[in-house]
């Protein structure tokens, strides 16, 4: 932030947006009559400030006119695309904009009733349930949001283990959907690898002084700039101005500062045409190595001044990353550019450790407790720290990638190879700071940051950056930065093993999903800067992951509550019932799939009533890897998925009339038909059709169960 963005340009990705009119109007040009579709194909007007309010949903890391995967996997709208997704990104942007207006206030769903229409209202259940579970709204600490939290626990028992800004939002979240939560932290405080030291010197000399994350990076959407808001927290923007200082301590030269930072923007200019050329072959490239590479041949930076400000700046980059430039990821270092929260960057005065301290009130955390052992499994987990066991149905993991990649916690079972490879591939850097009390400011109040040259390029990132704290902290303090090859003299936190991950030779943003996966069939789970593709290395996506995790632990949760209640024992009778419908569709009058028919004995009449049964399967587990391919289904899979059956399943039989295997559902039927005659004939002609093997030339188009 103190000097000129170091950016390279990503490709841009489609909108899934979908262009729709407010109202459509069919005409028959061979009749003089119109027809003018139902209301609820017209888009929904709340007021006139759409745009304004798609711009505050854009700094919540939703996209303007199209769904996420997060939404589009909750099903919130029956049909992606069309003027119902429309209806309900309207709605969506509306309800976040108006929480906005005061996030000390817990906002409910009847506040939107009279400015949605009739027709909408399912969309604005939809969007509202949505945006309240995954934490977009009605989250923090204020009074309002504290008191909608159950005064005693009515579901399952969760631990999660760590207590930094990840595992506090989780725990404050589950507790409020009424969850028994439990935090293990290895250290005697809570917050992580945010922590604020009181230092104090002689004479009363005394300041606040962040030695962990420090700085709101963009606070347009930021959720810990929106907690500040609602303690009433004043934020110190981050000033722009920062002169650097040769070692001498005399001022660098306006003309040639400007000149080295043109010529670096330059360079990176070029490492990221160079990327576009190389394409899936930079992925094994470093950035360091690129920027070298270019420098030496465009002979940028020539005398030793000269390349002591470009060494400045190459530490600069190391610090954003934590991360040496010979370890980066040319094709990826920067993945996460495009999802920037924007605003001001910003202090806040006398600490993060106060935001810290208001989510860990009235939260049970258990302090030096090291976690040495993970078991999970269908039945639940089991957390060791020490000699003591920890019990739950559920646990998530918080700590940070670096204690991952010691091994330090062991889990049982082994995680799942492709977490590991993520794990192993992921970067996770040094960053280390000088914290210095002083009897007065002597550097001035006018700045908040200056740089600091130095002429031995392994030493290029010691001390290379200063924060002035004395207008934030309360005193005369100065934190001086550590970068680099200078920051590896400091790693050594067992509770941390490092500063916060970067993209390293070798992995990609998809890492960071991966390591955002659960285990266990949604028993384990896990959250940190480390599993936020968007946000990672930052504080506001520690807390964002803990959010999400919140929202996925309750989700498979629930599934499993009414699991249970489906497999609950049957009464005698049921189970009588239950014994004569077995035998009944031992031989269906019709099966295809998982839909089984009986119809009425002796009844010619299409209206008859008729009984059918529908199987479901077990929820599939989500797979990231797989998630784009699931949307497409061959004709060939459809096919083996309607002639299938499979075991240990729930059946559920529904009495109803016949007449609702009608229009679109008795089409099916026919196709089905259709099907089986053209495999019998190719049987008795020797053509080899079998079940699974559908020939290409036979397509079901259009099939969808939805359809039915």
């Amino acid at each position: 932030f103190c000097v000129t963005p170091y950016v390279l340009p990503t490709p841009q990705r489609k909108s899934s947006a979908v262009a729709v009119s407010s109202r459509h109007i069919v005409e028959n040009p061979n009749s003089s009559t119109r027809t003018v579709p139902n209301i609820s194909d017209e888009i929904i007007v709340i007021n006139k400030e759409s745009t304004a309010e798609a711009l505050i949903a854009l700094s919540s890391g939703f996209p303007a006119d199209s769904l996420t995967e997060e939404e589009i996997d909750a099903g919130v709208v029956p049909v992606v695309g069309g003027i119902e997704q429309v209806n309900y990104i309207l709605i969506r942007n509306h309800i976040i904009a108006k929480w906005r207006e005061n996030v000390s206030n817990w906002i409910t769903k009847e506040m939107f009733i009279d400015e949605i229409p009739k027709h909408g209202h399912t969309l604005l259940d939809s969007a509202y349930n949505y945006l309240v579970s995954h934490g977009y709204i009605n989250f923090g600490v204020a009074p309002a949001i504290k008191e909608k939290s159950p005064a005693e626990p009515s579901k399952a028992n969760v631990i999660v283990i760590g207590a930094g800004l990840a595992g506090l939002a989780a725990a404050r979240q589950l507790m409020r959907f009424g969850y028994k939560v439990t935090i293990l932290e290895g250290r005697k405080r809570a917050g992580g690898r945010v922590y604020t030291k009181k230092m104090e010197g002689g004479n009363r000399v005394c300041a606040a002084a962040d030695l962990g994350g420090s700085v709101l990076t963009g606070t347009l959407g930021n959720p810990l700039g929106i907690m500040a808001r609602q303690l009433g927290y004043q934020l110190h923007k981050v000033r722009d101005k920062c002169p650097l200082y040769s070692l001498d301590g005399s001022p660098v030269d306006h003309d040639m500062d400007m000149k080295v930072e043109t010529a670096f923007n330059r360079l990176l200019d070029k490492a990221s045409k160079l990327r576009q050329l190389m394409g899936e072959v930079s992925v094994d490239v470093s950035l360091g190595a690129a920027l070298e590479t270019f420098r030496q041949v465009y002979g940028d930076a020539v005398n030793a001044e000269e390349m002591n400000l470009f060494n400045w700046h190459l530490a600069n980059l190391e610090y954003a990353n934590a991360e040496l430039l010979s370890k980066l990821s040319l094709a990826f270092w920067d993945q996460d550019d495009p999802y920037d929260m924007g605003g001001d960057h910003c202090f806040l005065p006398g600490g993060n450790g106060r935001l810290v301290q208001a989510l860990a009130e009235n939260v049970p955390i258990s302090y030096e407790k090291t976690v040495h052992t993970i078991r999970y499994g269908s039945d639940g987990v089991q957390v060791i720290a020490g000699s003591q066991v920890f019990e739950a149905d559920m646990a998530l993991c918080t700590v940070p990638l670096g204690v991952l990649k010691s091994g330090s916690i062991k889990f049982i079972p082994e995680l799942p190879q492709r977490k590991l490879d993520g794990i192993k591939r992921l970067g996770f850097g040094l960053l280390n700071k000088v914290a210095m009390l002083f009897p007065h400011v002597f550097w001035g109040t006018d700045l908040d940051t200056f740089g600091h040259l130095c002429d031995e390029p392994s030493r290029r990132g010691e001390f290379f950056l200063f924060y002035s704290y004395g207008t934030v902290a309360g005193g005369p303090l100065l934190i001086a930065l550590v970068a680099g090859e200078a920051a590896h003299k400091w790693g050594g936190d067992p509770f941390s093993l490092g500063s916060y991950s970067n993209v390293a030779v070798g992995a990609s943003g998809d890492d960071y999903d991966i390591l955002a996966e659960s285990v266990g069939d949604g028993r384990l789970f896990f959250a940190g800067e480390a599993t936020t593709r968007r946000y990672p290395a930052t504080m506001h996506g520690a807390f964002l992951s803990g959010l999400r995790e919140a929202a996925n632990m309750a989700n498979y949760s629930n599934a499993r509550a009414l699991r249970t209640k489906v497999d609950r024992s049957p009464s005698k009778n049921a189970h009588s019932c239950a014994s004569l419908l077995a035998d009944l569709f031992r031989e269906p009058d019709l099966e295809f799939g998982s839909f089984s028919v009986i119809f009425a004995r002796k009844n010619a009449d299409p209206k008859s009533s008729a009984i059918l049964r529908v199987t479901f399967s077990e929820p599939r587990k989500k797979s990231h890897e797989g998630s784009k391919q699931d949307q497409q289904h061959s004709n060939k899979l459809l096919f083996q998925q309607l002639q299938s059956h499979f075991n240990q399943q729930q059946q559920i039989r529904i009495a109803l009339k016949s007449s609702i295997i009608s229009g679109k559902f008795s089409e099916k039927l026919n196709e089905i038909n259709l099907l089986e005659n053209h495999r019998d004939t190719k049987l008795e002609n020797g053509s080899g059709f079998g079940v699974p093997e559908l020939n290409s030339e036979v397509e079901l188009e259009g099939m969808d169960l939805c359809d039915c």
